[in-house]
């Protein structure tokens, strides 16, 4: 009999670039890149297709639930420029994503803090942001799939061929060589192995578009992660923590820096830690 198994949706949000400066400067006050997006197990899709439907039917929606028109109001969302229509459509948007049987997990990374502490060491391969990203998502996730005697597979948006064929090597580095950073400053992590990622993981990423209802509500919940990181005080964040719909909320206080949301390279904000690529 096949072990049930836990599935990952993922999103990105921020460039990956961490060399680009912003054009001009965020109203959010965020500049970050992060991978990240919702594990729910195989037998509640169901439930959060339906959920989905009936939610979106509710409001006459239907077009993608996406993240950044929502909130801006843009596009297919422009009716959201009226307050009326907005505060009635947000407040019912968190019932709906704090009722789902999801665990919001995502890798955060502020931008001009991994410059600032790479950029003389690592000079022109600083690419590795993305990487970073990706191999502590899934690590995490693989460990809160086995934590729970599951396997995880792995589901992501499409973003064009050249970031696609990215994802899925390093995928496949995670499998060969596990995690690509410095033994002596991972160690506490207790990093997973590749053989362990080949036991843990199924297969390899597949691509989705944001037609899945999952890569929907893996956008909507990552937004607030990351903001969260900046801002943790930010509404959609603290409702999805008091709701349990966060990684973070089901662990001790102390595992979360092991095994939570990781925020990394945010010592100009806050003290969060870091997990140092090894090239």
């Amino acid at each position: 009999m096949a072990a049930a198994e836990i599935h990952l949706y993922i999103d990105d949000t921020g460039s990956r670039d961490p060399d680009r400066e912003p054009p001009v400067r965020r109203r959010d006050e965020m500049d970050c890149f992060a991978f990240g997006g919702i594990l729910i197990s195989e037998e509640d899709i169901d439930e959060l297709f339906a959920s989905h439907k009936a939610f979106c039917d509710s409001h006459n929606i239907s077009y993608p639930l996406h993240s950044w028109a929502i909130r801006g109001g843009r596009g297919d969302f422009g009716w959201l420029k009226h307050p009326e229509a907005a505060f009635a459509f947000l407040s019912d948007l968190e019932q709906f994503l704090v009722n789902l049987p999801i665990v919001g997990i995502a890798a955060v990374i502020d931008r001009p803090g991994y410059v600032a502490r790479y950029k003389e060491k690592f000079q022109d391969r600083l690419w590795l942001m993305s990487k970073t990203a990706y191999s502590i998502l899934i690590e995490r996730a693989a460990k809160f799939a086995r934590s729970r005697g599951r396997k995880l597979r792995v589901f992501f948006e499409r973003a064009g061929k050249v970031e696609d064929n990215e994802l899925i090597g390093f995928a496949r580095s995670l499998k060969r060589d596990g995690m690509p950073f410095d033994e002596n400053n991972s160690a506490a992590y207790q990093s997973l192995t590749g053989a362990e990622f080949r036991e843990i993981v199924m297969g390899e990423p597949r691509g989705r578009t944001k037609a899945t209802p999952m890569i929907q509500i893996a956008d909507l919940v990552l937004y607030p992660m990351a903001k969260g990181g900046y801002e943790p005080t930010y509404r959609p964040y603290v409702a999805l923590m008091e709701n349990k719909r966060l990684i973070d909320a089901l662990l001790e206080p102390g595992q979360r820096a092991s095994l939570g949301i990781k925020y990394s390279c945010f010592e100009r904000i806050n003290d969060k830690g870091p997990d140092e690529p090894s090239l």
